[in-house]
Parts: C-alpha cells; structure tokens; sequence
C-alpha cells in the first residue's frame, strides 16, 4: 500500500479536473431540466386537447409516450444530481487536503 501523500501540485490538478467535471455535469443538469420542461409542456398540450375534443386512443398514446418520457428525464437528472454530489465531496476533500498541505 502507497502511503504518500500526494504533492499540492497534484492534488491541484486533481480539483481542476473535477472541477472541470462538475461544469460538463451542470451544463448536463441544465440540458435535462430544459428538455424535461419541454416535456411537460408537450403533456400539457396534449392535456388541453383531450380537454377540447375528448381522449382519443392516439391522445391517449402520445400523453402515456411523454409521461415515460417525463419520468426517464427526471431518473437520469436524479444520477446528473448524484455525480455532481459525488464530485463536489471529492473537491471539498481534496480542499482540505490542500489546506492542510499549506499548514506543514
């Protein structure tokens, strides 16, 4: 087992490449949230024409297709949600093992 303790340098490079990550996270947490807004709207959409003209077999289908849809978008935003959790504990842990880097 290797004992030593990484240099400021590496562990620097370390944060900037989680750092790194959790942006390309969020810039993924926002696609979701946009593309699970879009949709909702398509739910609410449909919501309105059964409303109007009455549950058709094919307005049936399409609000079923965009409830799965939905529910999909919302499980891989719960794991975007996860990662960037993940990622963030791992740069408050590197932070502290920087600060203490700089105390010896």
């Amino acid at each position: 087992m290797n004992d030593q303790v990484p240099s400021a340098t590496e562990l620097l490079q370390q944060r900037l490449m989680l750092v790194g990550e959790i942006s390309t996270l969020n810039a993924q947490a926002l696609k979701l949230l946009q593309s699970l807004a879009g949709t909702e709207m398509e739910m609410l959409r449909i919501e309105l024409e059964i409303g109007k003209t009455g549950a058709s077999a094919q307005l049936v289908r399409e609000l079923h297709k965009a409830g799965k849809n939905a529910e999909a978008i919302r499980a891989t935003q719960t794991e975007c949600d996860d990662r960037i959790s993940d990622a963030e504990r791992e740069v408050a842990e590197l932070d502290h093992l920087l600060a203490t880097a700089q105390q010896t």
